[in-house]
């Protein structure tokens, strides 16, 4: 397994809302991808303008050959691409052992 995460800086209070309809559309590709384990949008409470987006693959080349290179990816992007400009960081990153007991 890998992680994906996105970091989303959205400036203006405006967009926010309309942000996060667009990844409630996205989200039904990432339900219907195999390649994805599970994922979560968590937005900023001390910074309000920040969005974390945490997307579990099965793996790197899942992500990158499997779901970007199958139909459900066009959509995705559909969905999603108005906000291209304000990712900050999207990078892949593997899970240690160091993990809550509480899971």
């Amino acid at each position: 397994m890998t992680i994906e995460y996105i970091r989303y800086r959205i400036a203006e209070p405006e967009r926010r809302a309309a942000f996060e309809k667009a990844y409630t559309a996205a989200a039904e590709q990432l339900d219907a991808a195999p390649e994805c384990l599970g994922y979560d949008l968590a937005h900023g409470v001390e910074e309000p303008e920040r969005y974390i987006l945490r997307i579990e693959w099965t793996s790197v080349e899942d992500h990158l050959k499997g779901f970007r290179g199958g139909p459900l990816f066009g959509p995705f992007l559909a969905s999603v691409r108005p906000y291209i400009d304000d990712i900050e960081e999207m990078k892949h990153y593997t899970p240690t052992a160091v993990t809550s007991v509480r899971r």
